[in-house]
């Protein structure tokens, strides 16, 4: 399926920026440079989706748009999908190296520059969104993820969020582990890593690519995000059965990829404009998402005919054993990765015991 700018991106109204807003963003790393306060700067940006997709390109969209509304128009974006610059897999290498200022992704898309970026987009069986938003925002985990970044001349900021995901979609029944060996996934980031473990096969493609290899069998499922983006890229035209839950991205985090010498010459207001702009971007992409997905769900169901399954039990828990054991591997190999770990692990037992006695019970009773 193809989206045009102009038919995908929706108008989106703008939150007004209050100062306080402002205020506390400016706490984010800030290294003021001198010039005249008038001067006015353009950026690109380059991302991983198609061109105007909904939820993330939009997601995107609407960080370019907020950034230059807070700025009166000082920075202005321009946003270029995956292969409009750069192929969908060049833009973290176009952003450390200059020929963009900014770039839009996920930062398991990374893991060959660095292991640990895994850890700031999608652990399988880890954080939630509302969770994952406290550990970068509050716990110490953003310091962690600009410390893995800096190396490349990269600063990140959150910048959106899906919530949980789906467990994708399948040409075949999942009915025990047997069906999983030599399944060939779409699968990124380390449920790749867990699913290849198990016996089947990860298949590393972009978004764009997914339908027509589901479709010609050149794999036999794929993860994608959710039911909001899934109905928009017709997969249900390609794969009967949809399962769930997202084992492997319980709170996928994207992130907005800033250049550091092109931050680092921005006076200091528009260096918190910027980080403004992207925690902007960040919840209401997550509010998206929430308000999205159910509808679609429902008409995926009702007028595609799509089955819905769930994980057998027993598949679930294979998965849960292979990726406590592959994040202890990864963590006893390389020195970053143990304390990006020891940190996230940390913070996620704090609060998922938390949650066990507040948000989980309430679920429960909530209908």
């Amino acid at each position: 399926m193809s989206y045009s700018r102009r038919d995908a991106i929706k108008s989106i109204g703008l939150g007004a920026l209050g100062a306080t807003g402002l205020a506390a963003c400016g706490r984010e790393e800030t290294v003021a440079s001198p010039g005249a306060s008038s001067q006015r700067y353009h950026w690109n940006m380059v991302t991983t989706w198609p061109p105007g997709f909904p939820g993330l390109g939009t997601g995107a969209e609407y960080f370019a748009r907020t950034l230059e509304a807070a700025t009166g128009g000082r920075i202005s974006v321009t946003v270029y999908g995956a292969g409009e610059l750069v192929p969908w897999d060049g833009v973290f290498d176009a952003v450390s190296q200059g020929t963009a200022q900014l770039g839009h992704g996920a930062a398991y898309y990374w893991k060959g520059k660095a292991q640990a970026a895994q850890f700031f987009g999608a652990v399988p069986f880890g954080m939630t969104a509302q969770q994952i938003n406290g550990w970068l925002y509050q716990g110490g985990g953003l310091a962690l993820w600009r410390e893995v970044y800096a190396p490349f001349g990269i600063l990140p900021f959150p910048c959106g969020n899906t919530g949980v995901q789906m467990g994708g979609w399948f040409n075949r029944e999942i009915s025990s582990l047997a069906d999983i060996q030599g399944l060939k996934m779409r699968i990124p980031g380390l449920g790749g890593e867990v699913l290849t473990r198990a016996g089947g096969i990860a298949v590393g493609l972009g978004g764009g690519e997914i339908f027509t290899a589901l479709q010609t069998g050149a794999i036999d499922a794929s993860e994608w995000v959710g039911p909001y983006n899934d109905l928009a890229f017709g997969l249900y035209e390609a794969a009967r059965y949809y399962y769930y839950p997202g084992w492997h991205e319980p709170g996928s985090t994207l992130e907005v990829i800033v250049n550091r010498e092109a931050y680092q010459a921005l006076p200091a207001d528009l260096q918190a404009a910027v980080a403004a702009a992207a925690e902007a971007a960040n919840g209401h992409m997550l509010a998206e998402y929430t308000a999205r997905n159910p509808a679609a769900l429902v008409t995926l169901i009702e007028e595609h005919g799509v089955e819905l399954r769930r994980f057998p039990d027993e598949v679930l828990a294979e998965f849960k054993r292979i990726s406590g054991e592959v994040l202890a591997e990864m963590a006893s190999g390389d020195e970053m990765v143990a304390r990006v770990y020891a940190s996230y692990r940390d913070f996620q037992s704090r609060v998922s015991a938390f949650h066990k006695v507040t948000e989980l019970p309430y679920l429960e009773v909530q209908d």
